[in-house]
């Protein structure tokens, strides 16, 4: 559980770690999945350039002809080891750029944007449920079963909220991967 702008959300974070296991699995994390985050270390070009082909994977799974781009952050990992760089910054920024997500460096060791990852990407979700049309709205048609919308686990808190336990609170996950 995480607050952003006030609000509790339940995310669920599916990690497959780069793993070409379970393939078909993985397809369906895909398509359930509300946003991504795409990680590579800044001290290996090589986890940069396995990005591809989890972004392609992503864009075939979703659909973006139809649905448009999911939310996306782009995450270079790893910063607080510059000394030992191999993909500069201006090289993720490029990329961010060309798929139209969020960029960020990231210290997972210092704890650096760490939390910043996960509120800019709820934050993303969020507007996309909002916008008419977009990937979490149902199409005229009632053929597109749309993803749920990430929402707050209590919207409106009671003023003395229950003691003793959690009923009464509903929990709508935002599911990640």
């Amino acid at each position: 559980t995480v607050e952003i702008d006030g609000r509790q959300y339940s995310l669920e974070i599916l990690d497959t770690a780069g793993t070409e296991d379970f393939s078909a699995m993985r397809d369906l994390y895909v398509k359930n999945s509300h946003g991504f985050v795409l990680v590579y270390s800044i001290t290996s070009q090589a986890t940069f350039n396995d990005l591809d082909e989890f972004y392609n994977r992503i864009v075939h799974v979703k659909d973006i002809e139809l649905h448009g781009s999911p939310p996306l952050v782009l995450v270079g990992n790893k910063n607080d080891l510059d000394e030992e760089r191999a993909v500069q910054r201006q090289v993720g920024q490029e990329l961010a750029r060309r798929w139209k997500c969020t960029f960020l460096e990231a210290s997972a060791k210092r704890q650096l944007n760490v939390n910043e990852i996960f509120y800019d990407l709820v934050r993303q979700i969020n507007k996309a449920a909002n916008k008419p049309g977009g990937r979490f709205h149902r199409d005229l048609t009632g053929g597109y079963k749309p993803a749920r919308q990430a929402r707050p686990l209590n919207p409106n808190p009671p003023v003395n909220p229950p003691q003793g336990g959690r009923r009464g609170r509903k929990k709508d996950p935002c599911i990640l991967l």
